[in-house]
């Protein structure tokens, strides 16, 4: 414990922890288990940061849905798929890849309001983000008593964002003929920026 109160043994127990973690942690999380001010921790996880990023290392600490965690870096990708899928990748539908947009931009949301903007029943769709961990139950509509859903934690880390607040702006990704009606169909962004257009749902699309 003497050495953890150290500066040098600070961040040794960082990296210690941080590799066993199967989700962010949180500088506040971190921390309490280290016995530690939390604007210590918060200094020496920016420090490894950037040794990581100046010494050109495979892999990077980032910030990410309200904690830190290692990642490999994109530009060794091929290689960790390579070893990782061998040769299998996981996909979504772009059925899949339209609800969860959805959900992400109109949370917390009801399956039927979610139907409501595709034109579509999403029953079967919402069942896979939920099983995938991408949504999540939060509640029911004081009207109807609808279960609401929102995005997860896991959502924000695959997507690479801090919070909700990192989501693009809708309008861009809008084509520019479409005509939406405020109160029927709303145009939604698709996580997938080489969509020609909406496929049927079989269509595979890779995350």
């Amino acid at each position: 414990m003497s050495d953890l109160k150290s500066v040098s043994g600070l961040k040794p127990a960082l990296e210690a922890v941080l590799m066993v973690v199967d989700e962010p942690a949180d500088e506040e999380g971190l921390a309490r288990v280290l016995d530690r001010a939390p604007e210590e921790v918060a200094e020496a996880l920016a420090e490894l940061a950037g040794e990581y990023t100046a010494q050109g290392r495979g892999f990077e600490l980032r910030q990410v849905a309200g904690g830190w965690r290692f990642y490999s870096r994109p530009e060794h990708a091929h290689a960790v798929e390579a070893y990782v899928l061998d040769g299998r990748q996981a996909r979504l539908t772009r059925a899949a890849l339209e609800t969860l947009a959805v959900v992400a931009y109109r949370q917390p949301v009801s399956r039927s309001r979610v139907s409501a903007v595709r034109g579509v029943n999403c029953d079967g769709v919402m069942r896979t983000l939920l099983q995938r961990g991408l949504v999540e139950e939060t509640g029911a509509e004081p009207e109807t008593g609808a279960i609401l859903y929102r995005t997860t934690n896991y959502f924000l880390e695959r997507m690479g964002l801090r919070g909700l607040d990192e989501l693009p702006e809708p309008a861009p990704f809008l084509p520019e003929a479409a005509a939406v009606e405020p109160d029927s169909l709303e145009g939604v962004p698709s996580f997938d920026p080489d969509a020609p257009g909406r496929e049927d749902d079989d269509d595979k699309t890779e995350v």
